[in-house]
């Protein structure tokens, strides 16, 4: 796939800014694990929190594809700050664009895609992770008003968000009827963080466990009607995953450049060790899973942008692309050697911070599961 003037516009904004005001700051916040609020608001004076959001809700309004190439830029500067926005983008945003009424749309997705407000996603819960069917936390009804009961787990943007879609159950039956959604904003009493989570990487990024006690909200928050929210919740999932994949690519593309840099400057025999063939060839390899990476993960974002089914292909591509960039990365640090181990360089960052991409919107084996089940469907792949 080649890329439009337009989207090569993007990228090369996106990636100018992220290049002058977050790589130099990375590895400080990842330390201090500190959320950068002031580059959270110069990405969103750029378009960046809500893309694909039109631009009469006050977003970009740009395609999946821009949205793949943002998320990779930002992802190769700082992985944190790509997941945040990459959640704000899909599953929130998308969400609220097609299932949200006009109040909706207009009170929440608007300051949403301006970045006036941060989005967090509340689906997974301690005992219920790939399997969305099994969640337990609670709307019960009482006239105008649902009140929420239940711990949802994993939650980015949890403690430095301000609005929340809550997926809950509000009635019996299959799973595919018994679930709905919500607006909740994270200042609603009863809407408690009750933990932090300490990760081996993403540290800009917060991921919190939330408790609903009693947590009232008007009626007018739910999304869509009673019993849509297995299907309002897997909706944001296709992108989602694109999503995941292009910052893998971002992580894993940082890596790589960062060994390829280091490989003609670092000596060993008398030459640099890119001299070396086995070097050589490790790079070869590197450069040539991530152009594959990318290109599978700009054919997802087409088929969108078409309208077309991609299901398959989004799976396709989160999966590749996050393993592949796990690998990519350890091969940077074996480039670095000893040093690709130490704070000193940034290699063991990357490598932190791209491990959970085979984890969240789906572990690498759901998404096996559910290209296998694509291609039982079909005649061929």
């Amino acid at each position: 796939m080649i890329l439009s003037d337009e989207q090569q516009q993007v990228r090369d904004a996106i990636a100018d800014f992220c290049r002058n005001e977050i790589v130099p700051k990375a590895a400080q916040w990842d330390r201090e694990h500190h959320f950068p609020r002031e580059i959270h608001q110069a990405l969103a004076g750029l378009g960046c929190y809500g893309v694909m959001v039109p631009q009469e809700y006050g977003g970009a309004g740009l395609d999946a594809v821009c949205l793949a190439l943002i998320l990779e830029e930002i992802g190769a500067a700082d992985g944190g700050t790509s997941t945040a926005i990459s959640v704000n983008n899909c599953p929130v945003c998308s969400i609220l664009m097609a299932f949200g009424d006009a109040t909706q749309k207009r009170d929440w997705l608007t300051p949403l895609a301006r970045g006036e407000k941060l989005g967090a996603f509340c689906l997974t819960e301690p005992q219920a992770g790939s399997n969305a069917a099994e969640i337990r936390t609670t709307a019960r009804r009482e006239g105008d008003s649902y009140v929420l009961n239940g711990v949802k787990q994993f939650i980015t943007s949890g403690k430095n968000g301000q609005v929340a879609i809550v997926i809950a159950v509000t009635g019996d039956g299959k799973p595919s009827q018994r679930m709905s959604a919500f607006i909740v904003p994270t200042d609603t009493p009863g809407y408690i963080v009750a933990r932090l989570e300490e990760k081996i990487g993403q540290n800009s990024s917060d991921t919190a466990q939330i408790v609903f006690e009693n947590c009232r909200i008007p009626a007018s928050y739910r999304i869509g009607s009673e019993g849509q929210g297995y299907k309002i919740a897997l909706s944001g999932l296709e992108g989602g995953r694109i999503g995941i994949a292009a910052q893998s690519i971002g992580m894993a593309r940082a890596a790589f450049e960062a060994a390829l840099a280091y490989a003609k400057e670092r000596e060993a025999f008398g030459q640099p060790i890119f001299e070396h063939q086995a070097v050589q060839f490790r790079l070869a390899d590197m450069a040539t899973q991530l152009e594959a990476a990318r290109q599978m993960v700009w054919h997802a974002a087409s088929l969108k942008d078409a309208g077309r089914p991609c299901l398959k292909e989004a799976a396709m591509a989160k999966l590749y692309a996050s393993e592949i960039a796990e690998r990519i990365c350890t091969d940077a640090i074996q480039v670095f050697g000893g040093y690709g181990v130490v704070k000193d360089f940034p290699v063991e960052r990357f490598y932190r911070d791209v491990r959970v991409c085979q984890i969240y919107e789906g572990t690498s084996d759901v998404q096996k599961i559910l290209i296998a089940r694509a291609l039982a469907n079909s005649t061929s792949a």
